[in-house]
């Protein structure tokens, strides 16, 4: 078993490709964690009266912000910053493209 406590050997082929994209990828988990305990807090406010539900979400808000602060971390330990998401990047390009195109017409 891997440090990790990972069942199965990784990939090779991703371990490189991760590599080379390693700032990429620590932001997108980095907002994949925030959407995590996001989406928890969203179903606290959302459903106050249901306390098992609130009591169960409450340590996982917790645990996924605490992700959150690690990945932030390890983004300033390699001298990187957050950055918009790759998923708001793509749709910003994309809507710039039509904006480009509507523009030609």
């Amino acid at each position: 078993m891997s440090m990790l406590g990972l069942k199965l050997p990784t990939d090779p082929r991703w371990a490189n490709i991760a590599e080379k994209n390693i700032e990429e990828i620590l932001t997108d988990h980095a907002y994949c964690e925030q959407k995590a305990a996001t989406a928890c807090i969203s179903l606290i406010q959302k459903y106050p009266e249901h306390i098992l539900l609130v009591e169960r979400l409450a340590p996982i808000v917790t645990e996924e912000w605490g992700h959150f602060r690690s990945v932030l971390k390890e983004l300033k330990k390699r001298k990187f910053y957050i950055k918009p998401s790759v998923a708001k990047r793509l749709k910003r390009e994309a809507a710039e493209k039509q904006r480009n195109k509507d523009l030609k017409r």
